[in-house]
């Protein structure tokens, strides 16, 4: 299977794409909401396994990076002039502006996205679904991993959102938000990073 996705390289950490400021919808049918939110620019992908040292010569090198735990991604975010997207920003670069159900529309498509369904059983490289694509050209806001936000709780958990290769069509909507114990690091999350203007990372 990694001799489909060859040969390849790293992105670079500072691709960035922008969420232009404005007003989007958010939230589970049925619970939708307005919000207000401010330009910043987010990754394009999630941070890789070279990025943080990681599988750097190996073919897991353009991989997301996973087994992290929340406070690990916001110490390395924070070392590149970063920090970790709102739910909200994640969510709407997910959505667009036309609040879709997943990042390229309407409707569930397992050849968009590394999920249950395309029964791949692992992480894919971070540059693999290109056809996957938000409106804002964010790439793998579904599937491949869960991604840390900067939300908590209010008992205090952290928040991720996306799902990952683990998870099927229905756990892989961009509104879908997800509880997770910061300091439990797995297999199957990771992160992307957020820059706000006049920032570089």
């Amino acid at each position: 299977m990694v001799a489909s996705f060859l040969p390849r390289t790293v992105p670079a950490l500072d691709d960035l794409v922008e969420l232009p400021a404005g007003r989007y919808t958010l939230g589970e049918p049925g619970e939708e909401r307005e919000v207000e939110i401010a330009r910043v620019l987010i990754g394009r992908y999630s941070v890789g396994n070279a990025h943080m040292g990681r599988h750097v010569d190996g073919v897991l090198a353009d991989h997301p990076v996973t087994g992290v735990a929340r406070d690990e991604a916001e110490a390395f975010a924070a070392t590149h002039g970063a920090r970790l997207p709102t739910a909200q920003e994640w969510e709407a670069l997910a959505r667009g502006a036309d609040a879709r159900a997943y990042p390229w529309g309407e409707t569930f498509d397992e050849t968009r996205c590394n999920c249950a369904e395309a029964l791949m059983g692992w992480t894919v490289p971070v540059t693999a679904h290109p056809n996957g694509a938000s409106p804002f050209k964010a790439e793998q806001l579904a599937g491949n991993v869960w991604e840390w936000v900067s939300d908590r709780t209010r008992d205090g958990w952290g928040v991720v959102k996306g799902g990952s290769y683990l998870d099927t069509g229905w756990g892989l909507r961009a509104a879908r938000v997800q509880a997770a114990d910061p300091q439990r690091a797995t297999n199957t999350t990771g992160f992307r990073i957020a820059v706000d203007p006049g920032r570089s990372a």
